[in-house]
């Protein structure tokens, strides 16, 4: 019976999550498994993933064969530094000190590279919402400036008309008073 470490989905669609487990190779993906060792959420960024370290160790060095994404995991844990340096120390290479020692090491730069992603997420997402607000006030100030110039468009197609309306009494009146006149002297024309 082969054992193999390998994720089991769950999750709805679009939004799934896997546990990680060691299982008999010919079982089904979501099927009966040996052991849980953990769970892997990618809808977080980083991703999230909860390990039972020692258990995950003791499989690999007991022969479990990890799935290419599950290897991609253990690794990012260190799960796989730690095997590797047991198997230092299995074969003589060097004492279970330095290996506890390089494994610190390797953890604390991990971690650090882990934080300033997480700060680097969090100072992008701060930096968009900022953008987005600066582009809000913009494209409202746009509009204000717009329905200003539209306000003072309408005010002055008022006045226009307005003196238009004048112009067009004032003519009328002319020509009303010259009607008059032309009719005065049509009749003085007449009387003499």
């Amino acid at each position: 019976m082969p054992a193999r470490i390998r994720l089991q989905r769950h999750g709805k669609k679009g939004k799934p999550y896997f546990q990680i487990v060691v299982a008999d190779s010919r079982a089904r993906r979501d099927g009966r498994f040996i052991e849980n060792l953990g769970n892997y959420n990618p809808n977080t960024n980083p991703a999230t993933i909860n390990l039972e370290f020692d258990k995950a160790v003791t499989w690999l060095q007991n022969g479990a064969q990890p799935s290419d994404t599950v290897r991609a995991i253990l690794s990012y844990k260190g799960v796989m530094m730690k095997k590797h340096l047991l198997d230092g120390v299995r074969k003589g290479a060097f004492t279970e000190e330095v290996a506890e020692e390089r494994f610190a090491a390797w953890v604390a730069s991990k971690e650090g590279k882990i934080m300033d992603k997480a700060a680097n997420v969090k100072n992008a997402k701060q930096e968009a919402r900022l953008k987005q607000v600066a582009d809000e006030q913009k494209r409202r100030e746009e509009a204000a400036a717009a329905l200003a110039a539209a306000e003072a468009q309408a005010a002055a197609d008022a006045a226009a008309a307005e003196a238009g309306e004048e112009a067009t009494e004032a003519v009328a009146e002319d020509a009303t008073e010259a009607v008059a006149e032309e009719a005065a002297e049509g009749e003085e024309t007449q009387n003499a």
